[in-house]
C-alpha cells in the first residue's frame, strides 16, 4: 500500500493541508479561511486536500489520454471546477436557510420587507454563481466561500432601499460565520456524479454558442473537441471512479505548524516551527532559495537557509501584526471592499501616498482622514502596500539581507501591488537577484510540514534565536509548540 505524509499549516486567518506522496510529489492541497475552531479548520483543510489528491490519482490514471486528447484535459479542468460548485452549493443552502432564519427573528418594523428584500437578493446572485462556477472557472480561482458570496451579496445591497441596507447587513454578518464554520462531510464519488450531470447540460448548451472574440484560438480547440467527445471522456472516468473513490490514501506520519500549531490534535512531536516549515518548504520549490520572507495573516518573518533548507537565521516583526495579513484585511473592511480587490485597486495608482502609521488601528483613522480631504483610494492603497513591504525590508537586513536566490511565501504573495513592491524594493536593495514568487506560496509552510512528517527528522531553530521567537509565539502556543 502506498504511504501518504501531511503537513498542516493552521494559521490565524486561513489554514492550509498538502498530502505528499513518498517521493515528496504534491498530490493534494487544501485550503479554507475558517478560524473560530482550530480543529474544525484543520479538519476542512485535510479533507479539501484528500479530494484534491483523488483528482491527482485520477488523473494519473489518465495521463496518456490527457497529455494527448484535448478533450481529455479540458473535461478534467471542468470536473474540478464544478466538483467545488457542488461543494460550495451544498454550503450556500444552508446559508440561504440561515439567512432566512436569521432574518425572521428580527423585531424591526419593516421586517417583512427586510425578508422580501433578503428573498430578492438569494434570487439573483445564486444564478450568477453557478455560472460563475460552470462556464467561468471560478472554482480555480481559490476564493473562499465568505469572499465568493460577499461579494455578490454587497453589490446587490448598493442597490436597495437605505432603510434595508443595515438590517440586511446585520443579517448576513450573523449568519455567514456559522455557516463558514459548519464541518460538511461530502461524498467523493456522489459528487462526482452530480458534477458530470452538471457538465453534460454544459456541453449540449454549447453546439449552437458562437465563439467569443476574447477567447484564444486553444481554448476553443479544446472546448470544441470536449463538446463533441464528452461522452466517450465520461464512460472513461467511471471506469476509474469507483476505484479512485474507495483508494485509501493511508497518512502514514503528519506534521502540524502555523500560527495556531499548540491548538492541533498531533502529538508534540509532530508540531514544528513555522519558520522552520516555511523555509523546507520553498526549498524543496526553489532548491537554490537562500532567503525566504514570509507575510502572513499575523507576522513577517525573514529566514535565512542553508544549501539544505535549514534556518541559519531569521527576524519576525515583534510588535503587532501591522504589515501582515490581518493589516490587509482591516484595511479592506475600512474601504468596503473584498481582500482580492485591495492589490488591482492599489495598481490603479498614479502615485503612492505617505502612510505616517505602522500601528492598523492608527493607519484606519489615517485612511479615514486622507479620504476626508480628498486623496484618491488607489494612491492610499498603494501607499499602504508600499508601507508593508517597506516594513518587511527592514525584518530581511536584520536577517542578513537578501541572498540569492530569494523566495517569498506565504498568503499575502498572491496580492499584485505587493509583489509589485516587493520586487521594486529587493533590486533597488540588492541588485538583480533571482526572486521566486510562486502561484502556490500560501501552501509552502504545509509543504514544509509533510517534508518533515516524511522524514521524521527532529530539527530545531538556532540556538541564539530560541529566546526570541519564544517570546514572539502567540500566547495560545507558546506552552505547548516546540520551536
Amino acid at each position: 500500500m502506498k504511504k501518504y505524509y501531511l503537513g498542516i499549516d493552521l494559521g490565524s486567518t486561513t489554514s492550509k493541508a498538502v498530502i505528499i506522496d513518498e517521493k515528496d510529489v504534491i498530490i493534494g492541497r487544501g485550503i479554507t479561511n475558517t478560524r473560530a475552531n482550530y480543529k474544525v479548520a484543520a479538519d476542512i483543510a485535510r479533507d479539501e486536500a484528500v479530494y484534491d489528491a483523488r483528482f491527482t490519482l485520477l488523473a494519473n490514471k489518465l495521463k496518456t489520454e490527457i497529455d494527448s486528447k484535448p478533450e481529455f484535459k479540458r473535461y478534467m479542468e471542468d470536473i474540478k471546477n464544478i466538483f467545488k460548485y457542488r461543494q460550495f452549493k451544498r454550503r450556500m443552502d444552508s446559508l440561504e436557510v440561515k439567512l432566512k432564519e436569521t432574518a425572521s427573528a428580527f423585531t424591526y418594523e419593516n421586517k417583512d420587507a427586510i425578508v422580501a428584500e433578503l428573498a430578492k437578493i438569494i434570487e439573483i446572485i445564486r444564478p450568477q454563481i453557478r455560472n460563475e462556477f460552470v462556464n467561468e472557472n471560478l472554482g480555480s480561482k481559490n476564493q473562499f466561500f465568505r469572499d465568493i458570496v460577499s461579494e455578490r451579496y454587497n453589490a446587490e445591497l448598493e442597490k436597495v432601499d437605505k432603510a434595508l441596507f443595515e438590517p440586511l447587513i446585520l443579517t448576513f454578518d450573523k449568519s455567514i460565520t456559522p455557516i463558514e464554520n459548519e464541518m460538511v462531510q461530502f461524498n467523493f464519488k456522489e459528487l462526482v456524479d452530480e458534477s458530470m450531470k452538471t457538465l453534460e447540460e454544459k456541453y449540449e448548451g454549447l453546439v449552437d454558442q458562437p465563439e467569443e472574440e476574447n477567447k484564444e484560438d486553444w481554448y476553443y480547440a479544446e472546448l470544441n473537441a470536449v463538446k463533441n467527445n464528452y461522452k466517450f471522456v465520461e464512460s472513461s472516468l467511471k471506469e476509474h471512479i469507483e476505484v479512485i473513490a474507495d483508494e485509501d490514501i493511508q497518512i502514514s506520519n503528519m506534521v502540524g505548524t502555523g500560527y495556531g500549531r499548540a491548538l492541533l490534535p498531533f502529538p508534540e512531536d509532530c508540531i514544528k516551527s513555522e519558520i522552520l516549515c516555511h523555509a523546507f518548504g520553498a526549498h524543496a520549490v526553489f532548491p537554490n532559495t537562500r532567503t525566504v520572507l514570509d507575510i502572513g495573516g499575523q507576522d513577517t518573518k525573514a529566514i535565512q537557509v542553508d544549501s539544505h533548507g535549514l534556518v541559519t537565521s531569521f527576524h519576525m516583526n515583534d510588535r503587532c501584526a501591522a504589515g501582515c495579513g490581518r493589516y490587509l484585511g482591516y484595511i479592506a473592511d475600512e474601504f468596503g471592499i473584498s481582500l482580492n480587490e485591495l492589490g488591482p485597486e492599489a495598481m490603479k495608482a498614479d502615485k503612492e501616498t505617505t502612510i505616517c502609521s505602522t500601528c492598523t488601528v492608527f493607519a484606519g483613522a489615517e485612511v479615514k482622514e486622507l479620504l476626508h480631504n480628498g486623496e484618491k483610494r488607489p494612491n492610499i492603497l498603494a501607499g499602504l502596500h508600499k508601507a508593508i513591504i517597506q516594513r518587511a525590508m527592514s525584518l530581511i537586513a536584520r536577517s542578513g539581507g537578501v541572498r540569492d536566490e530569494f523566495t517569498f511565501t506565504g498568503g499575502v504573495a498572491r496580492n499584485q501591488a505587493v509583489i509589485k513592491y516587493v520586487k521594486q524594493m529587493v533590486t533597488e536593495s540588492y541588485g538583480e537577484v533571482t526572486m521566486n514568487i510562486h502561484t502556490d506560496s500560501i501552501f509552502m509552510g504545509a509543504l514544509g510540514g509533510a517534508m518533515f512528517a516524511r522524514r521524521n527528522i527532529d530539527i530545531d531553530l538556532p540556538e541564539k534565536k530560541k529566546k526570541t521567537a519564544s517570546k514572539e509565539m502567540p500566547k495560545i502556543g507558546k506552552e505547548k509548540a516546540k520551536i
